[in-house]
């Protein structure tokens, strides 16, 4: 039987036993207690039942005698009272009493009280002379002292019968004690059994496979566990033997696999500073050849090809031939890590061989042994993989140094053409708005197309003119240094939109303009500049007939100012908007419907904004508008100086 089966009925078999006691000592033990209680009241009732028939019967005898020796009635009051209480407390005796002795007894009481009160009581009542009888008296004491003897002989026997019932409520006592007490040592007894199981088939043998699991976790790989008896245990130490027992191949596995990562770090970090080549190459063939080749009996050829350096090829140890050409094209065209296995039982491995690894390899041979075991073939896979991801890290640092020198070439050259371009530009420019200016001041010989030719000529100036002025501004080498004052926001928002009703009115156009005073820290001129782009771009983008709105707002907080350009314009598609800001991007839209403009406005805008310490925002949706925002600083409102009185 199982060691659970025997501590499940053994805990049952408790259950069992402390029922049987709760039910003896509590329910049983109750149940007679309180039938001996109920019979003790029951049979002292009864006694003073019949203590009340012989004190009635005294009171009525009394009160007869008076009427007799005085003739007054009024004796007999006690009479008619007690006459009834008499035999309503024989009733109360007959009731009271289990005992048939005692019944009898009783019986005879009342047919005492009968004959006296018939024969003598109601015979005296009903005499005009009661006192002529005085045999009557006599016959009427004769029976009240019979009524005292038998009323003796009940009120023993009622004491009997309480003693009786005491005497068997102290064995029925002793019997439920004896009772209780056999069952409470049969608890312990069973208690001590079901204990000493536990502990001999359970807690003993867990104690010691906890001290084999201590063993365990502190390194001993060696430790096992005892057998045991009981069943359940006996599974559990078999599956911790089991456990210990794969635990230590998996910690065996796990160490080769450490040495195999550790042999790949060792040769890709060889790679990582390449100073020579070659001898970088002879270090990586070592450290495979004495990781693989049991212990250095064997040799490890190696080629590579690094970028930026070239192709090297090594042998281990010292000594060793080098590789026939037919050995190694063959390893050379064999693919990114292929696995060729040679007749003299060499093993070879790719390295690359693609556009972004040029094709290497590793060939290991042990002298005297064809076979090579799975960790063994793992080990040299794992780290020509490893060797070839640093050929190819090197090779996209490689690429990336060369394209980042390019870059700043070419951001080189882009500086020198925009200065060229905006040096070569102004002083013909100049010239052409000078002269142009002088034609339109005197246009008396001018025909109207002449005068309109030269309008265009004076706006396409001022457009160009612009233009470079923006390419200058984008070239700037640093912003850092502007003159930066406490200025009102507002003020400047109001200026712009002053400046600009009147290109607003000439396309149809609805403005509504809302500020408060907003002070933030910069350079009027350029925050000027970036409101005016927006709001220009935002009359540019707009069709006649639609709204633009300027609103200038300051943070719940009190700590930032923002500025929302809102128009119903052709927005900005989607895929355009990481864009937006950088120069010379123009949306797809914008483009399709001929809206003229370099794309250098935003761009501006958020050199500006950036310049200050602060952001721009967009929200945009085709066919409904957009909504540029400005958030910059803002700073405390200057206290004007008081001007001196008089």
């Amino acid at each position: 039987m199982s060691v659970q089966r025997r501590l499940h009925l053994g805990f049952a078999a408790l259950l069992l036993l402390f029922a049987a006691f709760l039910v003896v000592q509590f329910a049983v033990g109750g149940r007679l207690r309180s039938d001996h209680e109920d019979a003790t009241a029951r049979i002292a009732a009864a006694e003073r039942a019949n203590d009340r028939v012989l004190q009635r019967m005294t009171d009525a005898e009394t009160g007869v005698r008076g009427y007799q020796l005085t003739g007054d009635r009024s004796f007999l009051e006690p009479y008619q009272n007690s006459r009834s209480a008499t035999l309503a407390a024989l009733d109360e005796v007959v009731a009271g009493t289990r005992d048939a002795g005692v019944r009898r007894m009783a019986g005879q009481e009342g047919a005492v009280v009968g004959r006296w009160l018939e024969q003598y009581a109601e015979v005296v009542v009903a005499s005009d002379q009661p006192g002529a009888t005085v045999s009557l008296a006599a016959r009427g004491k004769q029976m009240f002292d019979e009524l005292r003897l038998v009323h003796e002989a009940v009120d023993e026997g009622i004491a009997a019968e309480l003693r009786a019932e005491e005497r068997s409520w102290v064995t029925v006592q002793r019997l439920v004690n004896g009772g209780s007490v056999i069952l409470v040592a049969a608890i312990l007894v069973l208690a001590y059994l079901v204990a000493s199981t536990g502990h001999r088939k359970l807690f003993a043998p867990l104690d010691r496979l906890g001290r084999t699991i201590r063993r365990l976790a502190e390194g001993d790989r060696s430790a096992r566990a005892e057998p045991v008896e009981a069943v359940e245990l006996r599974t559990v130490v078999d599956a911790l033997n089991d456990l210990a027992a794969q635990t230590e191949e998996l910690l065996a596995g796990e160490q080769a696999r450490a040495d195999r990562a550790g042999l790949r770090q060792a040769v890709a970090a060889e790679l990582q500073d390449v100073r020579d080549p070659t001898v970088a190459a002879h270090r990586i063939a070592e450290l495979i050849g004495v990781a693989v080749s049991d212990g250095g009996s064997g040799s490890v050829h190696c080629a590579l090809v690094i970028p930026g350096t070239g192709a090297v090829q090594v042998q281990w140890p010292e000594g060793t031939r080098p590789l026939s050409e037919a050995v190694a094209g063959k390893l050379l065209a064999g693919g990114p890590g292929r696995v060729l296995t040679f007749d003299d039982g060499a093993i070879g491995v790719t390295i690359g061989g693609d556009a972004d690894c040029e094709a290497g390899f590793l060939l290991v041979s042990r002298p005297g042994q064809r076979t090579w075991a799975d960790g063994e073939r793992r080990l040299l896979v794992g780290t020509a993989g490893a060797l070839e991801r640093v050929l190819r890290q090197l090779t996209l640092q490689h690429r990336q140094t060369r394209l980042i020198t390019e870059l700043r070439m070419l951001d080189h050259r882009k500086d020198v053409f925009i200065q060229t371009v905006t040096h070569e530009l102004r002083t013909p420019l100049t010239s052409i708005l000078g002269y142009t200016e002088m034609l339109t001041e005197d246009t008396g010989d001018l025909s109207p197309v002449q005068q309109r030719s030269l309008s265009a000529i004076t706006r396409n100036a001022h457009r160009l003119h612009e233009t470079i002025a923006d390419l200058v501004l984008l070239d700037r080498p640093d912003a850092a240094g502007f003159p930066a004052a406490p200025l009102d926001l507002g003020e400047l928002a109001a200026m712009v939109h002053t400046e600009l009703e009147n290109a607003a009115r000439a396309k149809n156009l609805s403005v509504g303009f809302e500020a408060e005073p907003c002070w933030v820290l910069g350079d009027r001129t350029q925050l000027q500049r970036a409101l005016r782009k927006l709001m220009e771009n935002a009359i540019k983008f707009t069709p006649s007939g639609g709204s633009v709105r300027c609103e200038l707002t300051t943070g719940a907080d009190g700590r930032s100012v923002s500025v929302s350009v809102t128009d119903t314009g052709i927005g900005i598609p989607a895929e355009d908007v990481p864009g937006l800001f950088t120069p010379f991007h123009r949306a797809g839209n914008a483009m399709d419907q001929a809206v003229q403009g370099p794309g250098l406005g935003l761009a501006i805008v958020r050199d500006i904004v950036s310049d200050h310490g602060g952001t721009v925002a967009v929200q945009s949706v085709v066919g409904r508008g957009s909504t540029f925002t400005i958030t910059l600083p803002a700073v405390t409102a200057p206290i004007p100086e008081s001007v001196p009185v008089g």
